[in-house]
């Protein structure tokens, strides 16, 4: 009989225990509460590595993935992604997102090139016209 409870006692095992303990604390705490010390739990590793730890974990991840599975595994699940979410979202989904990164695209550009001509010394801008020989003459001043 001793044996038994020796038995019933060791008849778990760390994962189940583990498995156990947490449908506990989810059913004391609630599915929000792991939500929480995971945020706090990422902030601190943020803190102390910086986010350059994340960058090289997660490509150490990727460049795993790719060996076992293949690049090929990136486009199925790229796919079955896309799909579900034309599924539930419907084809004008893609076309309001389409046209927020066409007009983000667009705004860019106009601040890039913005950016670029306020660098331009003063005699390599549009002002200055170049000459038929080839040489740069000032513009006409407006005074």
């Amino acid at each position: 009989m001793a044996d038994e409870v020796v038995k019933k006692k060791g008849a778990m095992s760390v994962s189940e225990a583990g498995r156990k303990g947490g449908q506990t604390v989810r059913d004391k705490y609630g599915h929000s509460f792991y939500e929480e010390i995971g945020r706090k739990g990422g902030e601190t590793v943020k803190a102390e590595r910086g986010r350059s730890f994340y960058e090289q974990i997660g490509k150490k991840g990727g460049d795993t993935v790719k060996a076992e599975r293949g690049a090929g595994f990136y486009e199925a699940i790229g796919k079955k992604g896309g799909d579900a979410v034309k599924a539930e979202r419907g084809t004008p989904f893609y076309e309001e997102i389409g046209k927020k990164g066409g007009h983000k695209v667009r705004q860019l550009i106009e601040e890039g090139k913005k950016a670029a001509n306020e660098a331009k010394p003063v005699a390599a801008r549009e002002e200055d016209v170049p000459s038929v020989g080839g040489e740069v003459l000032p513009a006409a001043s407006e005074e």
